[in-house]
């Protein structure tokens, strides 16, 4: 269990460490052409969605379902810090899960990378980690995550959630 924190806290360091410094390296060496902005900004594959495996498509359907269950308590402002907690960490382990198991072409993994940030900065949130803001807008986050992900991905089984 502590050797997948540790792969979601070191693959969001590098994503997060990384994507900046490549949208400015390209500026900062004074290339005349715009700077590649593909890790930077979430896109279709030529029009279409990113292809997915089987344990993204999994783990990704089980965040759905921990948020869908607590989204009245969270609309209605009465899940506990205890139950927020409980949501971070389901996250957490399934972002665990993504990174330790899912295999995708390295296009779509850029791609997939700017969710599992906004699923990451979200659990944070709804766990109390960060200083600003309120753990709802932790679970308001993760919700925005998924809703782009059914966006951007090809995942058959999944549906948005409904607020």
């Amino acid at each position: 269990m502590k050797q997948n924190k540790l792969w979601v806290v070191g693959a969001m360091c590098l994503f997060i460490a990384g994507t900046p410094l490549a949208a400015t390296d390209h500026a900062a060496h004074g290339h005349s052409h715009e700077p590649d902005t593909t890790a930077v900004t979430l896109q279709l594959n030529a029009g279409q969605k990113w292809a997915t495996d089987a344990p993204l498509r999994l783990a990704m359907g089980n965040i759905r379902q921990a948020m869908a269950g607590s989204l009245h308590a969270i609309h209605e402002n009465r899940l506990s810090q205890r139950g927020y907690a409980g949501l971070a960490k389901k996250v957490e382990n399934e972002v665990g899960n993504i990174v330790a198991n899912c295999k995708l072409d390295p296009k779509a993994d850029q791609q997939l990378h700017l969710i599992v940030a906004e699923l990451l900065e979200g659990a944070g949130q709804m766990a109390g980690k960060t200083k600003t803001g309120q753990r709802q807008d932790g679970a308001v986050q993760v919700i925005g995550a998924l809703e782009k992900y059914g966006q951007y991905f090809a995942d058959p089984g999944f549906k948005p959630i409904e607020h």
